[in-house]
């Protein structure tokens, strides 16, 4: 059981730890919007990998695996948003930050960088698809797979808020430099590609 669940440790702390996704949309919400809106982003992220946790659990990820017009369905809707929100920052970067804009157009709301970062997971099939492969090597022998599978998707979410707090933590160091309009600007629009280089990668990914 300990050999296990230190297997699982391991491998649930590199995965949280190799960036993607979720890391690029917290780092640059925390530069761009501070540290607050930056933890409602993380918690939208992590809150998506304890929900797909449940549903594996639950049995519904399996229905991905099973199912080709299912996986691909929540697929394309998933490469849909990630390319909304890059072409997005491409047209539209930020010219300055929430906290040193005087008169800010139209400040993003906490739910608003919430449900992105809910969104952004839970619309990207390949986490359930992962999690419904991964999660029940570890799983005992006779033990509840519902309760198992959420508790280790639980633990995953904290690991992950523990590494966000790393990066929003980090990130105020540098945020000085980051916040000038040119950098920022810049750095929405390289984002923006990160972004739509995600939606292109899950567009043409396969089970």
């Amino acid at each position: 059981m300990s050999a296990t669940l230190f297997s699982f440790l391991f491998a649930i702390t590199i995965l949280t730890l190799t960036p993607g996704f979720d890391t690029a949309l917290v780092l640059r919400t925390a530069i761009a919007q501070g540290w607050q809106r930056a933890w409602a982003t993380a918690l939208g992220v992590t809150l998506g990998c304890l929900l797909w946790g449940i549903a594996v659990g639950l049995g519904l990820g399996a229905l991905l695996m099973a199912s080709e017009i299912a996986y691909n369905l929540l697929k394309w809707i998933g490469a849909g948003w990630l390319l909304y929100l890059g072409i997005k920052l491409l047209l539209k970067p930020r010219q300055q930050s929430v906290e040193t804009a005087e008169q800010p157009a139209q400040p993003q709301g906490y739910l608003a960088c919430f449900s992105r970062g809910l969104m952004g997971n839970l619309l990207n099939p390949k986490i359930g698809v992962f999690y419904v492969t991964f999660l029940p090597q570890f799983i005992p022998a006779g033990a509840s797979v519902a309760l198992w599978c959420t508790l280790m998707a639980l633990t995953h979410m904290l690991l992950g808020l523990f590494w966000n707090a790393v990066l929003i933590g980090g990130s105020h160091y540098f945020a000085g430099y980051l916040r000038k309009p040119t950098v920022l600007k810049g750095m929405d629009r390289l984002t923006g590609c990160v972004f739509i280089g995600f939606a292109a990668k899950l567009a043409l990914s396969r089970r």
